[in-house]
């Protein structure tokens, strides 16, 4: 892979979209790189979150989870395309 392709991932609802991301997250498992979840943390933990997905492999792969993460009911995906 001649690019640097960075995923962000806008979850609504976390608490109950957990388990519908994770399992996408574990089937491209061998495709993300690295993986930073950020959330605001007040009083309890928010229902939103953003995950960052830096991406490893065939890029048409990489483009295929965001596809189906994006499918996802109140989850948005932003693809960042770095140029090598």
């Amino acid at each position: 892979m001649n690019k640097h392709i960075i995923l962000g991932v806008h979850i609504t609802d976390r608490l109950r979209k957990v388990a519908e991301v994770q399992q996408l997250f574990s089937q491209y498992g061998c495709n993300i790189k690295t993986r930073l979840g950020l959330h605001e943390v007040e009083n309890v933990c928010s229902p939103n979150g953003i995950v960052l997905l830096e991406m490893y492999g065939d890029e048409a792969v990489c483009f295929e989870l965001a596809d189906k993460l994006a499918a996802i009911d109140g989850i948005e995906v932003k693809k960042m395309v770095f140029e090598h």
